[in-house]
């Protein structure tokens, strides 16, 4: 007897979607998955800002370096001297940013069992006063991080040209293309995450 194979629920979601239903059948699904040590994920998402992967990659691996190959505490990150910092191909602005993420953790006595506890906008309304950490970069570590499946990043470059190609958006009036990716996105929830996931895929096999 032939095992049937069961459909993960946001694709069955997604699929209802016409246009999203072309991406899922080009691309291969993807599950989220949760990892550990925020402050150190959310140090790397500001290592590679305005950064391709690969670079930002090499950069991060030169930061774990530093510390044996084994990801630090905030307490390291903050002893670490800023031209040591600088050394690795950070920017003078990002290294005093991961250096205030570090701060900020340890202040706050913040681990990843309190953000478990949190709700996306608490997240993003605890971690945006930090210098140097914005709505997008707290939107990337909630999915890649946090494994949060409902977050929509309207503001990032890569979606909104997807968006522009695949359900034709007109990208020169900003505030009409917000609100159309935001009416969009509304039939994607809960599942907006892989949508994002599946819009980026598409935009980097163009």
């Amino acid at each position: 007897m032939a095992t049937k194979t069961v459909e993960s629920p946001h694709i069955t979601h997604l699929s209802k979607d016409k246009k999203m239903l072309h991406l899922l059948q080009t691309v291969e699904p993807y599950q989220l998955k949760k990892r550990k040590n925020v402050c150190v994920r959310l140090c790397a998402s500001i290592m590679s800002q305005q950064l391709s992967t690969r670079v930002a990659e090499v950069i991060f691996k030169r930061f774990l370096i530093l510390y044996e190959g084994k990801e630090p505490t905030p307490q390291q990150i903050i002893d670490t001297p800023f031209d040591t910092l600088r050394a690795i191909g950070l920017s003078n602005a990002k290294v005093n940013y991961v250096q205030n993420v570090a701060k900020y953790m340890l202040e706050h006595g913040v681990d990843d069992k309190k953000f478990s506890k949190m709700g996306d906008e608490e997240v993003i309304e605890f971690l945006t006063p930090i210098k140097g950490v914005g709505r997008w970069t707290v939107e990337m570590l909630l999915m890649f991080t946090l494994g949060r499946e409902d977050v929509f990043a309207v503001d990032d470059l890569g979606i909104q040209q997807a968006m522009a190609k695949v359900y034709k958006i007109d990208l020169t009036d900003k505030k009409a293309m917000r609100e159309k990716m935001l009416k969009i996105s509304g039939k994607w929830a809960p599942y907006r995450t892989y949508a994002c996931f599946y819009l980026w895929k598409y935009k980097d096999a163009k």
